[in-house]
C-alpha cells in the first residue's frame, strides 16, 4: 500500500490561498510559521513549532509549487 493513500490531500484552492498569503504578506519566518500553524490547526492537525519554522524557510527558499507545499504540510502535520 502506498503511503500517499493514508495522507490527506489538502484542496488545491486552500493550498493556493495559503501560498498566496505567504508570498504577499511580507511576514517574517516566525509570522509565516504562525500562519501555517493556524492553517493546519483549523483542519484538526497539530504541529511542532520548530518543524513548522524549518519548513517555512524551505518553502520561502524554494518558491514551492502547490505539490511541494502539500508534501511539506504532510511532513509537519499530525492528527490531534
Amino acid at each position: 500500500m502506498a503511503q500517499d493513500s493514508r495522507i490527506e490531500k489538502f484542496p488545491a484552492a486552500e493550498l493556493a490561498g495559503l501560498r498566496t498569503e505567504l508570498l504577499q504578506s511580507g511576514f517574517d519566518s516566525w509570522q509565516a510559521a504562525e500562519l501555517v500553524t493556524s492553517f493546519l490547526a483549523g483542519r484538526g492537525y497539530g504541529v511542532n513549532p520548530a518543524v513548522v519554522r524549518e519548513a517555512v524557510v524551505r518553502l520561502e527558499g524554494n518558491a514551492c509549487t502547490l505539490e511541494c507545499m502539500q508534501q511539506e504540510l504532510e511532513h509537519m502535520a499530525y492528527v490531534m
